[in-house]
């Protein structure tokens, strides 16, 4: 039987940009998770966005810097993930049930493509516009001062593996951020590499579509890895415990790959990537041996993007040849995609060893929570507060929150998770802290529950704890 497309609503004023977000993530495929979709191995097209939260969350102007791990930064890349591998992306399905054909449908709608065309310069803009137009200068010199810079600082997420105790779970959590990126990255040079170039620009065509092809290689490795992980290779399969920042690296380089003209910044973008790569690899490659056990075959694991070039030779042909192409511009852009790169890879770093840390230590984030409590109370110190009554079953898609935040259990019983490896339970009377922007979720387990969010701000956080 044949699957048509579920018909979406009429289109919004195309002059307010934020309608344009909201019609987009209408689409069924994107509707908020149910309990039994932690993770869709089964299903590519199914990319839960938490689209409720647009009424509130909006798009209409650049995200300022400070807000780059909250929560439009993770709707919103969520939302341009889904438009880059709707326009040009081969997903397709291990199983043919009738939930995937029906979300295919969905997901690859002629209604689905024109909405994604109007909410994809929006996203862009909100999302990318904070980077500036920084990096100018020798690209030489931005290369080299990036290599010493990468030589004298070990990555915070290695650095925060190091004190864990969770190996395991911090391992595979980060498996789940490398499978939401290098395969995005991967793409986006390949895509870019496809095209007609002229001959002083061979070996930076060779160089491209060497990136997949190596890829490729890999890609035996790679399955091994996830299988060792318990993690599936479908593309959106473990969707929910993607961070922003993660997706972000990835969309920042399929915008660029999608946008021809703006080809040397893609080759500044994809040098930090190969000078940052090699060493983030080495680095983090002993909390998956930890995690996973030292037998495991981790030559699927590879955060670079497999150039084997030496790095002055190469830089100094290909500049000279893009400028040949673009004109004397393409070295400042070389230089905005260089410098962007570099700020997307340090906030990843950085939000990857917080979640992991704060993963690790959720006993302590309940004493936490108890502490802050008993402290309101006694003295009487009245916060913002979130009260919400949820039914069996009923499930939060993963987010963050742009604050920090109590979970409360008054009555009731729910999973409340932040990876796929285990579900912590809350009963009543039960607490715990969430800090601004980690990601969680939870699924009400009885047949009522009440909880409360108080809200505490960042200097009376400071102050108790």
């Amino acid at each position: 039987m044949d699957t048509v497309h579920r018909p979406l609503p009429e289109l919004p004023d195309t002059t307010d940009p934020n309608a344009l977000v909201v019609a987009f993530a209408s689409n069924p495929a994107f509707r908020a998770a149910e309990w039994s979709e932690l993770t869709t191995p089964a299903n590519p097209y199914r990319r839960p966005v938490r689209p409720d939260d647009l009424a509130w969350v909006k798009y209409h102007e650049t995200m300022p810097a400070p807000k780059a791990l909250r929560l439009s930064a993770l709707l919103g890349h969520r939302m341009l993930r889904n438009i880059y591998d709707l326009e040009s992306t081969l997903i397709a399905p291990a199983d043919g049930v009738d939930t995937v054909n029906q979300d295919r449908a969905d997901f690859y709608s002629r209604d689905n493509r024109v909405r994604s065309a109007l909410a994809r310069p929006v996203l862009e803009r909100h999302l990318f516009d904070f980077l500036g137009d920084s990096g100018g200068g020798d690209a030489l010199d931005l290369a080299r001062a990036a290599v010493r810079r990468l030589s004298e600082n070990t990555p915070e997420a290695a650095r925060a593996a190091e004190k864990i105790t969770g190996a395991k779970e911090a391992a595979v959590f980060l498996l789940i951020q490398y499978h939401g990126l290098m395969p995005a990255v991967r793409e986006a040079l390949g895509r870019a590499g496809v095209g007609e170039y002229p001959r002083h620009l061979d070996g930076l065509q060779t160089a491209l579509l060497g990136s997949y092809q190596q890829w490729i290689a890999l890609r035996s490795s790679y399955r091994e890895l996830l299988d060792a992980a318990g993690l599936a290779q479908t593309p959106s399969a473990q969707w929910q415990l993607l961070l922003g920042t993660s997706l972000a690296r990835g969309n920042h380089l399929l915008s660029l790959a999608a946008d021809p003209a703006r080809l040397p910044e893609l080759v500044g973008a994809a040098i930090y990537l190969h000078l940052a790569g090699a060493r983030d690899t080495a680095a983090l490659r002993p909390l998956l041996e930890r995690g996973l056990g030292s037998g495991t075959n981790l030559a699927g694991f590879d955060l670079g993007i497999g150039w084997s070039v030496d790095l002055d030779e190469f830089l100094e042909e290909t500049l000279a040849a893009l400028v040949t192409s673009y004109g004397e511009q393409a070295s400042r852009a070389f230089g905005r995609g260089f410098a962007a790169a570099e700020r997307l890879h340090d906030l990843w770093d950085g939000d990857l060893a917080t979640q992991i840390t704060w993963a690790d230590q959720i006993e302590l984030h309940q004493e936490y929570a108890e502490k802050i409590h008993r402290y309101l109370e006694d003295n009487e110190i009245v916060v913002d507060l979130d009260t919400f009554v949820e039914s069996e079953e009923e499930t939060s898609t993963t987010h963050v929150h742009n604050e920090h935040r109590l979970v409360m259990i008054e009555e009731g019983q729910m999973h409340f998770w932040n990876n796929v490896t285990h579900k912590i339970e809350l009963c009543t009377g039960d607490k715990i802290l969430i800090p601004v922007s980690r990601l969680h979720g939870s699924t009400v387990l009885s047949g009522v529950c009440t909880y409360h969010q108080p809200i505490i701000p960042d200097d009376l956080l400071r102050k108790i704890v």
